[in-house]
């Protein structure tokens, strides 16, 4: 089931929350719509529910598989929704909440007892939950609590699943499981997914597809590889990611880096990754940018230099354990920066390879 999101725009009061989105889902995938709070991501994803109507003057549309779904009622769209906050009755056991958008279908589509029985044990199976059926919500973990959650959205087989940041009220290992269960869940399904999210990397690693969201519009769609890699604007690379800023100039259509800020209509940003930035004892040829050690970080798999250049701005590094016992170094040693790569942002995005 494809979606097909055409000039959707939506205003609060004189709050402009959605601006002219245009957006095409492929059918069978699971694609993210990522940004900050106040984006509009929620409000697209409510409104393709059905649970929010389009701006009137917009003549906004929502198309499943090429037919109209704007005027269509949420009990009509035949959508899946899964909310933050679980959202499971506390009276009725896992059994029951699965069961329940089954047993209150009208008569002539409502599947018999038995077949109901075997549907939900079915998706029981399926979020491996099968010893909990007589378990409520009190008795089970967040993470239970939201992967049944999804198998009540799952038990009336939509042929749209819509999910309103499902992982955002668990802690960090939890949330890390339970993205990957959701991952191969879908690989499993094959439902064409639409989730929220403000987390960069859960985007990355659950996605197909990412929609980078920001002020009510669309900064840019893509593969999340391709979104990493070659960020459209400014606010999306900064957004996927730690980004260095150094001052520079454009010279041959080129980034030059240079020392400091010197003003005039030639200056720019260069725009670097941590780990794109490497850390020498002594300056060599092309760009060594001076720097002093401020802290030395041993976070995981990964060693963080944090650095002061010579206007006292932050600047982050990430190298790898191994390379940082190659070059160690330590607090107020004066070091050398060599950018591995950078890219400007104007009227377009170019790419700058030392």
């Amino acid at each position: 089931m494809s979606i097909t999101i055409q000039n959707v725009s939506k205003t609060f009061g004189t709050f402009k929350a959605l601006q002219n989105i245009n957006l095409k889902v492929a059918s069978g995938s699971l694609t993210a719509l990522l940004g900050p709070s106040g984006s509009g991501k929620t409000t697209l994803l409510r409104i393709v529910a059905g649970l929010e109507s389009v701006d009137e003057e917009s003549g906004g549309e929502i198309h499943f598989d090429g037919s109209a779904v704007t005027a269509n009622p949420v009990n009509q769209r035949q959508v899946g929704f899964v909310f933050q906050h679980y959202a499971l009755f506390r009276h009725m056991t896992v059994f029951e909440n699965i069961a329940f958008g089954l047993k209150v279908k009208p008569r002539k589509e409502r599947l018999s007892k038995e077949e109901i029985k075997d549907r939900v044990f079915e998706l029981l199976k399926l979020i491996q939950l099968e010893q909990l059926a007589d378990r409520f919500p009190s008795q089970l973990s967040g993470g239970q609590r939201q992967r049944v959650a999804l198998a009540r959205a799952l038990a009336v087989q939509p042929k749209v699943l819509l999910l309103d940041e499902p992982f955002g009220a668990l802690d960090a290992q939890v949330r890390t499981e339970l993205r990957r269960w959701l991952r191969h869940l879908h690989d499993t399904i094959h439902v064409t997914s639409l989730f929220v999210t403000h987390d960069q990397e859960e985007a990355l690693e659950v996605a197909d597809s990412i929609v980078v969201m920001n002020k009510g519009e669309i900064e840019q769609v893509g593969a999340p590889n391709e979104v990493f890699q070659n960020p459209a604007t400014e606010f999306v690379m900064k957004f996927l990611g730690d980004v260095n800023v150094f001052h520079g100039r454009i010279h041959d259509d080129r980034g030059v880096f240079t020392d400091e800020h010197k003003g005039g209509d030639e200056n720019v940003r260069l725009l670097v990754r941590p780990h794109d930035l490497d850390i020498r004892l002594s300056p060599g040829e092309g760009v060594s940018l001076p720097a002093k050690v401020y802290r030395v970080l041993i976070i995981g798999p990964l060693v963080k230099v944090e650095l002061l250049n010579s206007q006292n701005q932050l600047i982050q590094v990430q190298i790898s354990h191994e390379t940082y016992q190659m070059t160690p170094v330590k607090a107020d040693q004066q070091v050398y920066l060599v950018p591995k790569s950078s890219r400007v942002y104007g009227d377009g995005a170019v790419d700058y390879a030392i």
